[in-house]
This record gives structure tokens, C-alpha cells and sequence, in this order.
């Protein structure tokens, strides 16, 4: 297998140049590499011990909260629920999501389900609260980065991304047993969201689909986090900045007897807010896709109901 050169950038040390440089990361890949991110490495030690915790909980236990009819925004979600968009077979994993608390009489409030947490580990909580956080904030740098490449303010994002949808999911991919069959980790798919960051990919699996058709291995250096578009800013920016297809692939020998874990951030636009392509992003050569608009939320719903997480 092929490693993806992708370059690691630091969103310190290459400020000056990170627009440049990040952007031209994402059009070659769609995949970026980002060190000194801001995220506290004693706090990301902490939330793998408290991952690790509650997916060794009973299998009943963790079904409690398992919220029935809301796709999986809030809560557990048991082992092979979501399917990637076209796939036939499920996906070897289980996951918990983290969204942003919002006050009941907020205009967002019916896209955005109160938080729920688990009784059963010390501190899940405070641990993840403070990572969204931390993760928030990452991300609407890497936005600022991404916004001046495109030749926006370097805040163009901010009231779009103010009170967004975001989802800290929490992965677990159990041992890779004899009857998956066909199935593997994570199929292959796009994100659906703005921008991912993603801690945990140091673990061999993650593999980006190259524009030659290759399977590339995306393996990040300690420390760094790994950053993809997603569709939604691959479709506010008329492709510009394409989504990219990727997969976490069943590990061979003796990994497979070993869980995997991850931690994504689906960095999220506002619920209301309304796709207009960016005139930035549109010309002759590439005419606009998108002319008619829809808010972030519709498009939510539909890619929900597309893997399997809502009816």
C-alpha cells in the first residue's frame, strides 16, 4: 500500500503561508496533516481512556442510551447501524456522538438534541465537553485558513459555523472476527460535513482514494491530526475543494485481534444556514453546480437517511 504524501503543516510555525499551502494540500487530496492544532495532548490522553471505558461496557448497558428516530445525533449507536451511501454490507463499528448544547428556546434547537451522558464513567462529561471545545476552536482556524485561500475574509466563516451542527463522534472498531463476511471497518465514503478533524489515525486503516484511483494510506505523524473536506464545502465551493472518497480497511495478521479507535470532529455548518455557491468559486470553465439552494440542515437530513441513520 502507498502512503499519501501529504504534507504536515503547522497552523503556528506556517502561518504566513498556511492558505497557500493548506489549500493547495486539499486540492491535491482533499486531505490535509496539521500540527501544533491547539488541542491539549494531556486531554486527548484522557478522552481514549474514557473511549476506551465505555465501549468495554456491556453491550446492554451502552444500548440504554441508544436514542431511538434521531439518527444518531446524540448518544450511542450499536455495532454495523451505518452503512456508506451505495453499500450493501454495514460497518464494523460502534460510535457515541457529542454535539453543541443549545438553549431549548433557540430557532436551532429542533436540529440540535440535548446531550445525554454516561452515568457509568467517571468524568465522561467534563472529558468531552472540554475536547468539543478545543475541537471548535481547531477547526474554525483551519476554516480562517481555508477562507483566505479562497480569496474570503479570513472570518467569512465565522457566522456560519456560529452555533453549528458540529459532532465529536467517538469510534470503536472491535477484533475483526471471522464472520464479517464482506464488511469492513468503514466503507467507502465521503464526510458530509464542512471539514473532519481527526485524532487517532495513527493506527494503520485509514486510506484516502487518489484522482488516479489509487488506495493511499493515510498515516499522520505523532501529534498531528488529519483534516478532509467534506461535501458540504466541497458544494460551497462548486468542487473547488473536492470531498474525498476514503475508507478504514480491515487490518490483517495479528491487528486483527486488536480494537481500533478514533475520534472524528464533523465540523458543521448552521442548521439554517443556505448553500449559495461562492461566485469566488464559479467561472466559464467551471460553471456553477449548485443554483438551487437548500439550508445545511436539508442537506443533513437527506445524507442521514442516504446511510442508514434515519428512515
Amino acid at each position: 500500500m502507498d502512503l499519501a504524501q501529504i504534507p504536515v503543516l503547522s497552523l503556528v510555525a506556517d502561518r504566513a503561508d498556511l492558505p497557500a499551502r493548506i489549500g493547495e494540500s486539499f486540492r491535491t487530496f482533499g486531505f490535509a496533516m496539521i500540527r501544533d492544532h491547539g488541542i491539549d495532548q494531556a486531554l486527548i490522553d484522557q478522552a481514549w481512556a474514557k473511549t476506551e471505558e465505555f465501549f468495554a461496557l456491556p453491550v446492554e448497558t451502552k444500548q440504554k442510551y441508544f436514542i431511538a428516530g434521531q439518527g444518531g445525533a446524540r448518544g450511542y449507536t450499536p455495532f454495523r447501524t451505518e452503512v456508506a451511501k451505495g453499500a450493501t454490507e454495514k460497518d464494523l463499528k460502534e460510535f457515541w456522538h457529542v454535539g453543541r448544547d443549545v438553549p431549548a428556546d433557540s430557532p436551532l434547537a429542533a436540529s440540535m438534541p440535548p446531550n445525554i451522558w454516561p452515568t457509568e464513567v467517571e468524568g465522561f462529561e467534563e472529558t468531552f465537553r472540554e475536547l468539543y471545545a478545543q475541537f471548535d476552536e481547531a477547526g474554525a482556524k483551519v476554516l480562517s485558513a481555508i477562507a483566505v485561500h479562497l480569496g474570503l475574509d479570513a472570518n467569512w466563516f465565522d457566522p456560519a459555523i456560529e452555533d453549528g451542527n458540529s459532532v465529536m463522534r467517538l469510534l470503536h472498531y472491535p477484533p475483526v472476527g471471522e464472520g464479517a463476511g464482506g464488511a469492513i471497518r468503514a466503507g467507502a465514503h465521503e464526510d458530509i460535513n464542512l471539514i473532519t478533524l481527526l485524532l487517532g489515525a495513527q493506527e494503520a486503516g485509514l486510506e484516502l482514494l487518489s484522482k488516479d484511483g489509487r488506495w493511499l494510506s493515510v498515516a499522520p505523524p505523532e501529534g498531528a491530526i488529519v483534516v478532509n473536506i467534506g461535501d458540504m464545502l466541497q458544494r460551497l465551493t462548486n468542487h473547488v475543494l473536492p470531498s474525498t472518497t476514503h475508507r478504514v480497511r480491515n487490518p490483517e495478521g495479528e491487528r486483527a485481534g486488536h480494537s481500533r479507535y478514533s475520534m472524528p470532529f464533523f465540523l458543521h455548518l448552521r442548521s439554517d444556514f443556505p448553500f449559495v455557491t461562492l461566485p469566488e468559486c464559479v467561472s466559464a470553465q467551471n460553471p456553477d453546480r449548485y443554483p438551487v439552494s437548500i439550508t445545511a440542515d436539508d442537506y443533513l437530513q437527506e445524507r442521514l437517511r442516504e446511510i442508514g441513520l434515519k428512515m
